[in-house]
C-alpha cells in the first residue's frame, strides 16, 4: 500500500509484543531514520535492539554514531566503550571513543582509552592509535608523555626502522618545547627531503610551533618553505609570516605582506587596519591615507565590499587619527563628527526601545511545548522513550510547558473571581493574541562602544577641537549625548566627559547645554568656593532662563544646610528681582554662618540700604543706621581698602549723605590700586583643561582694570556740579578722566 509510517506503527507494535525479536527493532530504526521522523524513536529501537541482543556490534555501532549526529558525544563515547567491551581488539572503536571524548572536553578520558588499547592489546593497536594519543597529549601541552609515547610505538611497531615522518615531526615539536633545540632539528630534518607539496601540513606545524614559542627565526625558516607551494600561499600564511616580522622589528616586510593580502582581498578589515597603523609607527602618514581612504572611484564591480570596509567603525577611527597626527583638523572633524553623531544616536535609541521580558503568545508556547512530543504521531501508544532534543531546546519546550498550565490556573482563578462577583464569564477574550513585534536594534559601526581606549581619546580629541575653535554647541552636544548612553564602557568614563564638558561650558559660558556638566562639577564638591562661582557665572550669562537652576540650589540648601555659596546664590536672586527683604533674609542666614566674610557684610548693608529706600518701611532710620553699621564693619575687615572706600562712598552717596560720601571718593583718588592680571578661566585652579584648551587664550594685565579712580572721580564731579562748584568739578575731571 506504500504507506511506510503506518507500517512503523504497526511494526512497533509487533516489537512490543515480541520485544526479543532484534530485526524489528533494527527495521523500525531504519525506517524511521529513512521517513525523516524522529531521531529519538530511532535510538529508542537501538537501545532496545541492543539490550536484546548485547553481541549484535552493529547496532552499537549505528547507535553511536546517531549520538554523534545529534551532538550528544558523551553518549556516544559510552556507546563506543560497550563496544570494546564485547570486542577489545576494536581499533576503530578505541579511536572513536577518544574522539567522542575529545568532542565532550573530556581529555583525560579520550588518553585513558588509547593507553589502554596500547598496554593492554599492542599488536592489535597501530601507530594511528599512537598518533591520536601523541595528538591529544600536545593538546593538552604535555610534551613529555608525547615523547614517550613516541619512543615506546618506536620500540614496539618500528623496531630497526625509522619513525614515520608525522610521529618524528611531533616528537620534534615536543623536544622544541622542551629546549631540547639540536634533537629537535634532527627530528624535523627529514622534512627538508621531502617534496614541499607533500609535507605541507607538517611543515606548517613545526613553523607554527617555533612562532608559539617565540622562535621568530626558526619559524620563518620552515614558512620559507613553503614559498613554492601554491595551495599555502594565502592569507593565513602571510598573516602568519607578518607577525615574525614585527617580532623581529622588520616593518618594511610586513608592511609588504599586508599589501599582498589587501590585494588579493580588498574587503580585509582588520588587515587593512594593521596596514595603516603600520604605516603610520613608520611615519608614512600619506600612504595610511591611501588605505583608509574611500575610493575615488565608484564604478568598480566591488562597490558592495568597498562600502563595507569604508563604514566600518574602526577604519573611521583610525583615518580620523591620520588626519589628526597631519594637523588636518578640518578633515578630522569632517570624518568624526558625522560618525559620532550617528553612533551614539543610534545606541540612545536601542536603549530606550529596549523591553523587559516579553510575554510569548500562546501558539509560540504550544509550538515549543510540542517540542517534546514525538513528530510522528505515535506519542499517545509509545511514550517511553525521550525525544533527541538538545539541552537548551529541551528546556524552552519545559518552560513553554509551565507557562501553559500557569496561565491556565490563573484563568481558573479568574473565571472563579468573575462567577463570585456575579459576573458573565467570556472565555474568548483570554484567546485574543496580540502579534508579537520583534524589536530589531540598529547597528551602528562601532559594536564596542570605545570599548578601546585609543577610541574614546579621539572622541574627546574631537571634543576639544571643537571648543578650540568655539564651536561650543557641537561640542557639549556631542558630551551630552555620549552622557546618555549607558553602555558600561561610556559609564566609567562618565568623569571624565563631565570634566571636559565642564570646561567648554565655562569658556562658553552656555547653560542651556552644559548645565548638567556644571552642576556635577558643584555636586563633587559643594564647599568649593571657586565651583560655584564658576556655577552661578555660567547660570547668570546664559541667555534666557534656566529651569534647573531654582530646583538644584533648593536641593542643595537643604542637603548642605552649612553651605555658604547657595545661600549668597540665593541672596542675588532675589537682588536682581529688586526684592532687597528676601535678599537680606538669605544674607543674615550666611552672616550667622561666617560673620566675619567681608563680603558677607558688604552684601548685608547694601540690601538694608536698599530696603530703607522703599516707600512702606515705618524705621526707616534704624533701617540705614544698621546698613552703615555693616558696611563700615566690612570697611574694617577689608583693612580701609580702595575698594571699600569706594562702596561706602557710593552708599552715603545713594542715600545722599553727599558731605561724607566727599570724605570717602577723596580717599579712593588719593589711594591708586595696583593693576592684577585678569583671571583666566583656564587657569582656575579647580578645573584640569585639556592641552588644547590651554593655549587657546592669554589674557595679560589691562591697564587700570583694578583702580576705582575714575568711577569715583567721575561720581566726585557729579557732586561737585550739583552743589555749584563747577570750576572744581572740570579740574577732577581734567585729573582723572582724561585719555
Amino acid at each position: 500500500m506504500g504507506n511506510r509510517k503506518k507500517a512503523i506503527n504497526f511494526y512497533m507494535l509487533a516489537a512490543h509484543l515480541k520485544p526479543t525479536d532484534v530485526s524489528l527493532w533494527k527495521r523500525i530504526a531504519a525506517w524511521s531514520l529513512e521517513e525523516g521522523l524522529s531521531s529519538g524513536q530511532a535510538i529508542y529501537c537501538l537501545k532496545r535492539a541492543m539490550k536484546s541482543d548485547p553481541e549484535d556490534i552493529l547496532v552499537k555501532w549505528e547507535l553511536a554514531s546517531l549520538y554523534s549526529e545529534i551532538k550528544e558525544f558523551t553518549k556516544a563515547a559510552e556507546t563506543y566503550e560497550a563496544i570494546l567491551t564485547t570486542h577489545p581488539v576494536d581499533v576503530e572503536a578505541c579511536k572513536m571513543a577518544a574522539k567522542m571524548h575529545q568532542q565532550s572536553g573530556r581529555i583525560d578520558e579520550a588518553t585513558k582509552v588509547l593507553k589502554k588499547m596500547l598496554h593492554e592489546h599492542p599488536t592489535e593497536a597501530d601507530l594511528t592509535v599512537v598518533n591520536l594519543l601523541a595528538e591529544l597529549y600536545m593538546d593538552n601541552k604535555a610534551f613529555s608523555s608525547v615523547i614517550s609515547c613516541i619512543e615506546e610505538a618506536r620500540n614496539i611497531y618500528c623496531a630497526g626502522q625509522g619513525l614515520p615522518l608525522d610521529l618524528a615531526v611531533k616528537s620534534g615539536i615536543a623536544h622544541a618545547h622542551l629546549g631540547n633545540k639540536s634533537i629537535a632539528k634532527d627530528y624535523c630534518e627529514a622534512l627538508h627531503k621531502e617534496q614541499p607539496e607533500e609535507v605541507a601540513e607538517l611543515i606548517m606545524q613545526v613553523a607554527d610551533a617555533y612562532r608559539e614559542m617565540e622562535e621568530y627565526q626558526c619559524a620563518m625558516q620552515y614558512y620559507a618553505m613553503l614559498d613554492g607551494v601554491t595551495f599555502c600561499q594565502n592569507k593565513s600564511l602571510w598573516i602568519k609570516l607578518s607577525a615574525c616580522h614585527l617580532a623581529l622589528r622588520d616593518h618594511a616586510a610586513a608592511v609588504g605582506l599586508y599589501k599582498k593580502i589587501i590585494q588579493e582581498s580588498p574587503s580585509d578589515i582588520d588587515a587593512r587596519i594593521k596596514l595603516a597603523s603600520l604605516l603610520l609607527e613608520m611615519d608614512k602618514l600619506d600612504e595610511a591615507l591611501l588605505y583608509l581612504s574611500p575610493p575615488q572611484d565608484k564604478s568598480q564591480d566591488n562597490v558592495g565590499d568597498e562600502q563595507l570596509w569604508c563604514s566600518n567603525g574602526k577604519v573611521i577611527l583610525l583615518l580620523a587619527k591620520v588626519h589628526y597626527t597631519m594637523a588636518n583638523h578640518d578633515l578630522f572633524l569632517e570624518v568624526t563628527i558625522p560618525f559620532f553623531h550617528e553612533v551614539l544616536e543610534t545606541e540612545i535609541f536601542n536603549q530606550q526601545h529596549v523591553r523587559g521580558p516579553r510575554r510569548l503568545p500562546k501558539s509560540v508556547l504550544l509550538a515549543r511545548a510540542k517540542w517534546l512530543e514525538d513528530a510522528d504521531g505515535l506519542r499517545d501508544a509509545f511514550i517511553r522513550y525521550s525525544p533527541a532534543l538538545p539541552s537548551n531546546i529541551r528546556s524552552k519546550a519545559a518552560r513553554a510547558r509551565r507557562a501553559l498550565q500557569r496561565r491556565e490556573s490563573e484563568k481558573e482563578e479568574r473565571r472563579a473571581a468573575a462567577l463570585a462577583r456575579g459576573l458573565e464569564w467570556n472565555s474568548d477574550e483570554d484567546e485574543v493574541e496580540r502579534p508579537l513585534v520583534e524589536f530589531v536594534p540598529k547597528v551602528h559601526g562601532l559594536p564596542g562602544m570605545f570599548e578601546d581606549e585609543e577610541h574614546f581619546d579621539i572622541f574627546m580629541q574631537t571634543c576639544k577641537v571643537l571648543a578650540t575653535r568655539k564651536c561650543y554647541g557641537e561640542a557639549l552636544e556631542l558630551i551630552n549625548k555620549a552622557l546618555r548612553v549607558g553602555h558600561p564602557t561610556l559609564f566609567s568614563r562618565r568623569p571624565q566627559l563631565r570634566d571636559l564638558g565642564t570646561e567648554i561650558t565655562i569658556k562658553a559660558k552656555d547653560a542651556k547645554r552644559g548645565f548638567d556638566c556644571v552642576r556635577h562639577m558643584v555636586q563633587q564638591q559643594p564647599y568649593s568656593l571657586n565651583a560655584w562661582n564658576w556655577y552661578y557665572q555660567v547660570v547668570c550669562s546664559s541667555e534666557g532662563r534656566i529651569p534647573k537652576h531654582h530646583k538644584f540650589l533648593l536641593t542643595m540648601r537643604n542637603k548642605y544646610p552649612d553651605c555658604i555659596p547657595p545661600i549668597m546664590i540665593y541672596g542675588h536672586q532675589f537682588s536682581l528681582i529688586s526684592q532687597p527683604q528676601g535678599a537680606l533674609r538669605e544674607y543674615l542666614q550666611a552672616h550667622k554662618l561666617q560673620p566675619e566674610d567681608p563680603f558677607i557684610n558688604l552684601c548685608v548693608g547694601v540690601s538694608l540700604i536698599n530696603l530703607s529706600l522703599g516707600a512702606r518701611l515705618t524705621n526707616r532710620n534704624q533701617c540705614v543706621m544698621q546698613g552703615f553699621a555693616f558696611l563700615h564693619k566690612y570697611h574694617e575687615l577689608s583693612e580701609n581698602s580702595q575698594e571699600s572706600n569706594y562702596n561706602l562712598a557710593r552708599a552715603y552717596h545713594h542715600v545722599g549723605f553727599v558731605t561724607i560720601a566727599v570724605h570717602y571718593y577723596e580717599k579712593v583718588l588719593a589711594h591708586p590700586e595696583k593693576d592684577y592680571p585678569r583671571t583666566n578661566t583656564l587657569e582656575d585652579p579647580f578645573v584640569t583643561f585639556g592641552d588644547s584648551l590651554q593655549s587657546s587664550e592669554a589674557d595679560g594685565i589691562v591697564k587700570g582694570m583694578c583702580d576705582l579712580r575714575r568711577e569715583a572721580a567721575f561720581n566726585l564731579h557729579l557732586i561737585y556740579k550739583k552743589s555749584g562748584a563747577i570750576d572744581l568739578a572740570r579740574q577732577v575731571l581734567q585729573d582723572f578722566c582724561n585719555v
